[in-house]
Parts: structure tokens; C-alpha cells; sequence
């Protein structure tokens, strides 16, 4: 007999029940929440418990399961009230007949924290009644419950731009019995009803103008919710390819989440190859010792361990107006990868150079780049200078283990290059990178300098964007993994 049992396949009222949760969380991970599977069993079980009746206690509830840090509440936040806000329709006209009568209005308006239209089951509108009717009694809720609904059936969460809307409300208004109403509207009106129904033409007229209001609301808020994660992502994949000395001011916090993101993936993937190479081979001598209890079997595998030094970086920044955006964005994720580099020493030059590295280490990443620009930054570049500041102070540092990476469009304005020190350099380096922002086009065109320091540069890339810089990065690790 078997000690497990298959749990039965849900019943449709329990998936009826789930759906609205379900599509819930597609619309979360779409805004940017990292919702696991076991997040959303969890999220599906407490909603069990409580049920979608108070909207208060949802919102908390499910806050503390999917909402991790600060940023994540916030965006939570802003997607389950965008999400759940429902009964508009009820409100609406509530709001209407108190300022034209001065009394509470008398529809079936849900009290707050009810269920919404999302939790009734789809069947519901086939059974009920027509669009004619609803609009006659004013019955907001069975009319917010036939959008929603309706809304399901023209496949809205597939909406993704603007110039959508107008399809969709159509479609929308259409499955609840758009066309029906106006036929009735111009019989009405055409026909020999009377000045009853004339006045009925009027009301139904009326009711369906609003109603079409309430639609494109209905259709504007999917549209920000379910278009929300594929134009996040739009947005970041031209900003990853985008040349950083182009970008918007606005753009420069979104620009720092994603350097981030793109450390910790990188630190992530860097780390895992360092601990599979670590392993080594397999010790037979001391695994048959250990397994001597069973017979020499080995059952207990133990491996012989490499010492794989993490690398050294020394990184040299050109801070000057040409180039001072991609220096920012090298020192940030740099900086963040400090976790899988074991020495990391940064310097800033423009006419002199300086090390940097102390201000990085006591100052957030955003405060200790504003400083190092507003001391160094912004000036005139001279190659040659700063090369012979660096070798007077800090060329013994570099040995046979350490990367250097030097960021600089190399134009010294006519000054002296020094390419003597970069050849020095070379020997004593284990590899010299050199990340220029200008496209190859424009090397050697005017001062630039570049074709004269390339022989003594083990590598030498266009960086001009933050997918360049990501791609430099992670060629760097995957060569000291």
C-alpha cells in the first residue's frame, strides 16, 4: 500500500475560486516582484484561510508573502490596488444620485472589502440577464460582474499598447450585448412607442454612455497592469544598449538597479564555476580510507582541493567630461563584485591621478562616486601624466596576478602618451584591458592615441554601453574561474 496519496485534480468551483489569485500573481511577477512557486502555494493557501472578502486583510496578508524588501512593497502595493479596484460602476452612480437628489443612492452598491467581480464564476453571465435590463435597473455590481467577465472572454490580459483600447472596449461592450441595446435604442426612438419611449431611449442612451466610460477605465487599468512588466523590460534592454553618455537624468536610478542586478548574476555565475573548479579530482587514497566500514565502497567521495585565487583588479578611470557617465558605471559594478574579487584598488585621473579606492570603500557607491567627480572629475585629460603619476606611486603593486583595466577614450590633447610606462606596465601585469567609449571609427582620428597604446594591451574593446561593460566584466571572471 502506498504511504503517499495523489492529491484529487481541483473541482471547478475550487479553479474558479483560484483564478482570480492566479492571474493576480502573473500580473506581480509582470510588474517585477520575484514570486516563486512556493510563494504563490503559500499565497493560494492563505487566501483559503481569509477568502477575498477583505480587501484589507488580502492586501496585508498577501503583502507579507510576496513583498521581500522596501522597493518590492512599494511596487506591491501599487500593482494589488491597481488590481484589485473594482466597483466603479456602483460608486459612480452612488456619488451621481446623492448630488442630484441630496439622498443615499438605493443600488446594489457591495459594501467596502467585498467581493470583487473577479471572484464570481464565469457562468454567471450566460445565466443572467441581458444588457437591456441591467442598465434599465441600474444594477451596478451584475453590471461590473459582465465586464469582468467579458473582459476574460476577449482575452484583455493580452492587451500590451495603447493603441489597443479602443478594440477592446469594443469587444467588450459587444459580449455583454452592445449591438442589442442600440437596436433597441433606435427602435425606440423610430418606432411608435409614445413619449415613454422616447424617455426610455433617453435613459438607456444615457446609462450606455456611462457605461462606455467605465469600459475604457476597465481597459486602461489592465493596460497598465498587464503591458507594466513587457514594457519594464523594453525599457531595460534599450537602456543596456544605449550608450551611457546619451542617457536621460531620469534614467540614472534605474540604470544603478540594473548595474546590481547585473553584479549579483555575475558574482552568482562566478561563484558557482569557482567551487566546481575547487573540487578538484577525485582522492582515491583517502576515499578508500574513509570508506574502510564499508568494504571500500565509496560512499563518502572526498576530492582534492585547488587553491584558485580570486583576481586582482587594479581599475584606472578616466573621469573627464568625455567620458565621466562610463566611468561612474565601471566603478559601480566594479564595486559590487567586490565578493569575488579578493584586491581591488581604483584610480581616477584626469590631468593627475589619484586612488580612489578608500573613498569607494567608506561611502555608498552612489555618495563616493559624486565625491571622486567633484574632486577629480571634469577636466582636461592628460595620458601621459597620469600614466607617470601611477608609476611613480603604485607600479610596484602590480604583479603577475593582477588585471589592470584602463577606461579612456585615450585622447591626452596633444600632450606626451608615455606609452613607455603602458609597455612597462605589460610586462608586469597579467593582462592589461583597455575599455574606450568611442566607436573604433574614431580611434586615431584627431588626439586620440588609441592605435599607439593598443600593442601593449592584452585587450582592447569598444565599452560604450552597459551591456559592453557587463559582457568585459564577465570575460574578465570566466578567464579566473
Amino acid at each position: 500500500m502506498s504511504l503517499y496519496r495523489i492529491a484529487p485534480p481541483p473541482t471547478p468551483q475550487q479553479a474558479a475560486a483560484s483564478e482570480p489569485l492566479r492571474r493576480f500573481l502573473q500580473v506581480a511577477r509582470s510588474a517585477g516582484l520575484r514570486v516563486s512557486a512556493s510563494e504563490g502555494i503559500d499565497a493560494a493557501r492563505a487566501v483559503d484561510l481569509i477568502g477575498f472578502g477583505d480587501r484589507t486583510v488580502l492586501k496585508d496578508t498577501l503583502g507579507l508573502i510576496l513583498a521581500k524588501t522596501p522597493d518590492e512593497k512599494v511596487v506591491y502595493d501599487e500593482t494589488f490596488d491597481l488590481y484589485f479596484q473594482r466597483n466603479e460602476l456602483a460608486s459612480q452612480e452612488e456619488s451621481r444620485q446623492e448630488q442630484s437628489t441630496g439622498e443615499p443612492s438605493q443600488t446594489s452598491t457591495p459594501p467596502a472589502g467585498a467581493a470583487s467581480p473577479t471572484d464570481f464564476d464565469e457562468t454567471d453571465a450566460d445565466q443572467g440577464p441581458s444588457l437591456s435590463e441591467l442598465l434599465e435597473k441600474n444594477d451596478s455590481v451584475a453590471l461590473a460582474t459582465a465586464m469582468e467577465v467579458s473582459a476574460r472572454e476577449s482575452s484583455i490580459q493580452e492587451i500590451r499598447y495603447f493603441t489597443q483600447k479602443n478594440r477592446f472596449v469594443r469587444q467588450i461592450l459587444e459580449r455583454m450585448g452592445l449591438r442589442d441595446v442600440e437596436r433597441e435604442i433606435i427602435e425606440l426612438r423610430n418606432g411608435d412607442h409614445g413619449e415613454e419611449g422616447v424617455a426610455r431611449a433617453r435613459m438607456l442612451d444615457e446609462r450606455l454612455e456611462r457605461l462606455w466610460d467605465n469600459t475604457r477605465d476597465f481597459v486602461e487599468r489592465a493596460l497598465l497592469l498587464y503591458a507594466r512588466g513587457e514594457q519594464e523590460q523594453f525599457r531595460e534592454r534599450m537602456l543596456k544598449q544605449a550608450r551611457l553618455m546619451n542617457l536621460d537624468p531620469r534614467d540614472l536610478a534605474r540604470m544603478r538597479v540594473l548595474v546590481r542586478q547585473i553584479a549579483k548574476r555575475l558574482a552568482t555565475r562566478y561563484s558557482r564555476k569557482r567551487r566546481r573548479k575547487q573540487r578538484g579530482q577525485l582522492d582515491v587514497r583517502r576515499t578508500m580510507r574513509r570508506n574502510m566500514g564499508w568494504g571500500g565502497i565509496p560512499f563518502l567521495t572526498i576530492w582534492k582541493q585547488k587553491q584558485i585565487d580570486k583576481p586582482r583588479i587594479m581599475v584606472l578611470c578616466d573621469v573627464s567630461n568625455s567620458v565621466a557617465w562610463v566611468s561612474e558605471f565601471l566603478l559601480m559594478l566594479i564595486y559590487a563584485l567586490n565578493e569575488v574579487l579578493s584586491d581591488l584598488r581604483a584610480f581616477a585621473y584626469t590631468g593627475s591621478l589619484v586612488e580612489v579606492s578608500d573613498i569607494l570603500e567608506k561611502n555608498t557607491i552612489d555618495e563616493a562616486v559624486k565625491r571622486i567627480m567633484s574632486t577629480v572629475g571634469f577636466g582636461s585629460s592628460n595620458y601621459g601624466n597620469a600614466f607617470a603619476d601611477f608609476e611613480d606611486g603604485w607600479m610596484d603593486a602590480v604583479t603577475n596576478k593582477t588585471t589592470v583595466i584602463i577606461l579612456g577614450d585615450a585622447r591626452g590633447n596633444g600632450n606626451d602618451p608615455r606609452t613607455d610606462i603602458v609597455s612597462r606596465m605589460s610586462q608586469r601585469a597579467k593582462r592589461i584591458v583597455w575599455l574606450n567609449p568611442e566607436f573604433r571609427s574614431s580611434w586615431g582620428t584627431g588626439d586620440s592615441d588609441m592605435y599607439r597604446y593598443a600593442p601593449y594591451c592584452n585587450l582592447v574593446r569598444v565599452c560604450a554601453s552597459l551591456n559592453d561593460l557587463e559582457r568585459v566584466i564577465t570575460d574578465l571572471l570566466e578567464v579566473d574561474a
